[in-house]
């Protein structure tokens, strides 16, 4: 039987890619330092994830098991040394921590002298989140090439935080996507049905990344500064609404411009997913989408991204900056990066720190780019 080893055993990675790749015939072996976590994957025989929308089911998974890589590295190396794919969901900052796992994972395989080449695949909400993590992997072991293929990939499914006493049990929107680039792969594409596999990403990752992410976060800034907490309640409110579109407008303009997409094709893209955050059978929250501002504002994410290159093509982004001022509020006791936003605003408002090396720490941004000045403007008035 195939084997996949996944990094990340929470709600993602049991209610999407462990979905796909149990579904694709590939034994599951799900790595976490959540020692709780890990003890329940080994002590039950069974889960289920329960799809809900406009066609409900629920699917039960079986042949799965965990490791705890913080407590048994060697034992996680021997697994990725006979796996068929490794794949990850642990969020784009902690992939350089799980590549010391999959270094010493290559390095036993080349030991062992087992056949082939294991694909390796991040399924995170970054553009190219595969490059970066080979890149750390190869600092570890510099023959990795040898041993692997790194593929990009763009994935696209809303996983809600799950309600108390569900288990392993996952509650998760059903639609999903999960593009990868078959480039690396040349005819030997891994036999995963569940995937799409397509020449070109960037098309692909990009659109989703400033038309899902975006819009779900600019949905959750205005709906937290509103004071409303389910994201679906949120888009039923007709001026948050109007927002989140004129912020996708903007967005829809730079994909249309830089991929070639025809604008019926992308507005119709906008509206499916309008249509998938107003769910009200998916229990979503602003705090959840909300979370970890920092890494939403930085320069390549999914507001300061699409707008630094707007801005580049001398293109509107008042939408874009206006749902960053929005981000500049979330205050968030629970999450950790809101309340470092909140204190870098208090220590800039106390004139503790600098405006324009703020404005250059949160967003990533020179002081030339066409961007800066409405940027800086912005984090200028949160703080007046």
């Amino acid at each position: 039987m195939k084997k996949a080893v996944h990094f990340g055993a929470g709600n993602i990675g049991r209610g999407f890619v462990g979905v796909i790749l149990n579904e694709a015939g590939y034994e599951l072996v799900f790595s976490d330092v959540a020692a709780p976590l890990i003890d329940a994957l080994n002590t039950e025989e069974s889960y289920t994830v329960h799809e809900v929308g406009a066609d409900p089911k629920d699917i039960t998974i079986t042949n799965f098991r965990g490791i705890n890589s913080a407590e048994n590295p060697d034992a996680l190396a021997e697994e990725i040394a006979t796996a068929d794919v490794v794949t990850t969901a642990v969020g784009p900052t902690v992939l350089k921590f799980v590549a010391v796992n999959i270094a010493q994972g290559l390095q036993k395989r080349a030991e062992l002298g087992t056949p082939g080449k294991v694909a390796v695949m991040a399924c995170e909400n970054a553009i190219n989140a595969t490059d970066g993590l080979a890149e750390e992997v190869r600092k570890h072991y510099a023959a990795a090439d040898e041993q692997a293929i790194f593929a990009n990939t763009a994935v696209d499914r809303i996983v809600p935080n799950q309600a108390p006493g569900q288990g392993l049990d996952v509650t998760v929107e059903n639609y999903y996507e999960w593009a990868v680039e078959t480039g690396p792969f040349g005819d030997d594409v891994p036999a995963i049905n569940g995937a799409t596999w397509v020449a070109d990403l960037a098309p692909y990752i990009t659109r989703k990344l400033f038309t899902v992410n975006t819009g779900h976060a600019t949905l959750a800034y205005f709906g937290a500064q509103a004071g409303i907490s389910k994201i679906s309640d949120a888009l039923a409110n007709d001026e948050i609404r109007a927002k989140v579109e004129a912020t996708l407008a903007e967005t829809k303009d730079l994909i249309v411009r830089t991929f070639g997409f025809e604008p019926e094709v992308q507005q119709a893209y906008i509206e499916k997913i309008l249509s998938r955050f107003a769910n009200k059978d998916l229990p979503d929250t602003t705090d959840r989408v909300g979370r970890s501002p920092l890494r939403k504002i930085s320069r390549n994410e999914r507001f300061i991204g699409p707008a630094a290159d707007l801005a580049e093509l001398g293109r509107p982004t008042d939408a874009l900056l206006a749902t960053v001022a929005a981000l500049l509020e979330f205050d968030v006791a629970e999450d950790p990066e809101a309340v470092s936003l909140q204190q870098t605003l208090a220590e800039l408002k106390a004139g503790e720190s600098d405006l324009d090396t703020v404005t250059a720490q949160l967003t990533g941004l020179d002081a030339e780019h066409p961007l800066y000045a409405g940027v800086r403007t912005v984090i200028a008035a949160r703080v007046a």
